[in-house]
């Protein structure tokens, strides 16, 4: 998450008495759903206590967790808070930030490895190539239903229907092929 902001170092926010928010990097008021927002895109962040000069980021970004709890999006099970709870406290309060954040880092990277996992599955398969070109044809057809659109959705060319079908019939029978290699 150490993504800096386009200036130096974090973008630092202003938390004021009467609860809001204040973005120092674009001079405006600003609510917890841009902080979550910012999070989401990397951006980096310090908020402090506008009187006290106090920082205050640890506090804000419980909260930003409580709203989205609130909000129906529970991604914290019961028991999995229950027990960070019990660990306030114990002896091995001071390893738990640390085994956290390097749980998050291995899920993170994970998630990633998964998904360009599956983009590569597909990548050079006549399956692929299809998927965008439907995917266009959906998009064209959305686009005609906007307002002013009107009759602006291009039609996929007959040619690339009859190269899809050419091409599902050569990756068909070069599947055959394997299994009948397999069966024998």
């Amino acid at each position: 998450m150490k993504k800096a902001a386009p200036g130096t170092g974090p973008v630092i926010i202003k938390k004021y008495a009467n609860r809001r928010l204040y973005n120092t990097e674009t001079s405006s008021y600003i609510t917890l759903d841009h902080l979550a927002a910012m999070t989401r895109e990397g951006r980096d962040f310090k908020v402090i206590d506008a009187k006290t000069e106090d920082d205050i980021t640890h506090n804000v970004l419980t909260q930003i967790i409580m709203e989205e709890e609130a909000r129906g999006s529970q991604m914290l099970p019961v028991n999995f808070l229950r027990q960070l709870i019990s660990l306030y406290g114990d002896s091995m309060q001071a390893m738990v930030p640390g085994y956290l954040e390097a749980s998050m880092e291995s899920f993170r990277r994970n998630q990633e490895q998964f998904k360009s996992t599956i983009e590569g599955a597909f990548a050079n398969s006549p399956f692929a190539e299809m998927a965008k070109r439907n995917m266009a044809m959906f998009e064209a057809a959305s686009a005609a239903f906007k307002p002013g659109q009107a009759g602006a959705a291009p039609e996929a060319p007959a040619a690339q229907a009859g190269d899809d079908v050419s091409a599902l019939k050569a990756e068909l029978a070069r599947l055959r092929d394997k299994i009948e290699k397999l069966g024998k």
